[in-house]
């Protein structure tokens, strides 16, 4: 579509509660809503320029009745790009809408998290489509920017370890909102008994949390609908990395974050740095500690701004021990675990390193804005990391994304299927695809005989400019009987960058 032109949202169902919420969202994103009498109406606005994305209820039509239309809106649309939604009654229907051609598809009744939700996941995982050297804009790309454009702002408090002040400080500010009369309201704050925190949150609107009923037990999570009802200018969420309970509608409060301000909300949160997903590998590394709970670079990259709270490690530690961190009971052992001299040391080096890395792409940024960048026009560096299917592709894709993030680099994720994999390396593929698609790689299986001449091809067809490879672990017997992969692809890519990493856990 013609990103000069305003674009329209095709609505095919009958007017319900589901089909408001969406024509709300989408009236917030400027894109404009048109109703379809029926799925044949919607196939056929499909070749329409303005077009940008259809929704269909399947609940109302039907499952079979919906797929044979989703073969005719690509028809219609030709070579068109257009973007599919689709309304399902029951859980066990998605997997076939979506092996059908719909880009997301959401469980009717909608409510206005879910509502967003099925937008959201339309701009960031919808099936990739190859390159086309058309004038046509992808229409997944205009939805983007207008996510962005709506958006409300995201600062976030980012600290070293915990205990060093980040909800202190983003409740003060609060209240500085508060008494300028500014709409702000309380998401979820954690304060973990300090009573310090504790005071602070009160004389602030809070929304209630939302029970969930888990194993026998009743559990509250942050209520995503009713911020999103209330709609207040600022909202406090602590805790980024937190990870929601099952039956929430996100697994990851980042993702709820997310939603809310793609409703025009601005958002205020905290984190700690060994939560961001690429340092997970270096965090375990250097204090010898497996962080679980983990956010994707691109939230931190992303937030509008960001406060350093820091604290010197014998202040930090000096904390603890006032018993103003932990219960008593557990101040022995993280005194000897997490907090060591050592371990707080490396933390704060690296939330400066990260924040260092922030400010010089803001530089660059603001350069490039005023026509001051040195850097060569219109070339686009491609990083592609080559996985196998062992745990060590985790360890290869946070490698690679550090790497493309640095370069500002596009990143892609490849794996040659040229065997049957065992259980526990299909167990390590799908881990290491689930991470790359959480960090917002393009990631693309191709099955070949010769990895290498694979890796080759698809590299020179999405003109990659660097390849990362991890070390070899193949047999001795494969390679007299087999010429190395590293050998091929230096030989078939003589004008693109390989690099070899280091993937043993030593690394």
């Amino acid at each position: 579509m013609n990103s000069t032109i305003e674009p329209r949202a095709v609505l095919a169902g009958p007017e319900n509660p589901s089909m408001t919420m969406l024509r709300e969202v989408l009236t917030s994103l400027g894109i404009v809503p048109y109703s379809a009498p029926s799925p044949a109406t919607a196939a056929e606005n499909a070749q329409r320029s303005d077009t940008l994305m259809v929704m269909l209820d399947a609940s109302t039509y039907g499952v079979s009745e919906v797929v044979r239309w989703l073969s005719a809106i690509r028809h219609h649309a030709k070579s068109r790009r257009v973007l599919v939604g689709v309304l399902a009654a029951h859980e066990a229907d998605q997997g076939e809408l979506l092996a059908e051609g719909a880009d997301a598809v959401a469980l009717v009744p909608l409510t206005p998290g879910s509502a967003s939700r099925l937008v959201w996941r339309m701009a960031r995982h919808a099936r990739p489509q190859a390159e086309s050297d058309a004038e046509e804009v992808d229409p997944q790309e205009v939805l983007r920017r207008a996510i962005t454009r709506h958006q409300g702002r995201l600062k976030i408090y980012l600290g070293a370890a915990p205990g060093v002040g980040k909800t202190y400080a983003m409740l003060r500010e609060a209240h500085e909102l508060h008494g300028r009369d500014e709409d702000v309201v309380i998401g979820l704050v954690e304060t973990h008994g300090r009573r310090e925190t504790a005071i602070l949150t009160e004389g602030l609107p809070e929304i209630p949390r939302r029970a969930i009923a888990y194993k026998g037990t009743r559990l509250t999570e942050m209520d995503l609908d009713g911020i999103l009802a209330r709609k207040p200018r600022w909202v406090l969420v602590d805790e980024l990395a937190h990870t929601n309970v099952p039956g929430a509608l996100s697994a990851k409060r980042y993702e709820d974050v997310q939603l809310i301000r793609m409703s025009g909300i601005s958002v205020i949160s905290t984190l700690n740095v060994q939560h961001l997903e690429s340092l997970n590998s270096i965090v375990e590394r250097l204090t010898g500690i497996r962080v679980r709970e983990t956010v994707p670079d691109r939230i931190l990259e992303d937030a509008d701004e960001v406060v350093l709270v820091d604290l010197p490690p014998e202040a930090l530690q000096a904390r603890l021990q006032a018993g103003k961190i932990y219960a008593p009971e557990k101040i022995t052992q993280a005194l000897s675990n997490f907090f060591t001299t050592y371990n707080l040391t490396a933390l704060r080096e690296l939330v400066l390193r990260e924040l260092a890395d922030k400010v010089d792409e803001r530089l660059e940024a603001v350069r490039a804005d005023f026509g001051r960048s040195k850097g060569a026009a219109g070339i686009q560096e491609r990083v592609l990391i080559c996985i196998t299917p062992t745990s060590n592709a985790q360890r290869l894709i946070r490698r690679g994304i550090r790497i493309a993030d640095r370069l500002n680099a596009g990143t892609y994720v490849l794996y040659v299927e040229d065997r049957k994999l065992s259980s526990p390396e299909q167990r390590a593929l799908a881990q290491g695809i689930a991470l790359a698609e959480s960090l917002e790689a393009q990631v693309d299986r191709v099955a070949r005989a010769d990895p290498g001449e694979a890796i080759a091809r698809y590299a020179k067809e999405h003109r990659i400019t660097m390849i990362l490879m991890g070390e070899s672990r193949r047999p001795r017997w494969q390679v007299l009987w087999r010429k190395p992969i590293l050998e091929t692809v230096l030989h078939e890519t003589s004008n693109i960058d390989v690099v070899l990493v280091a993937t043993h856990e030593g690394d």
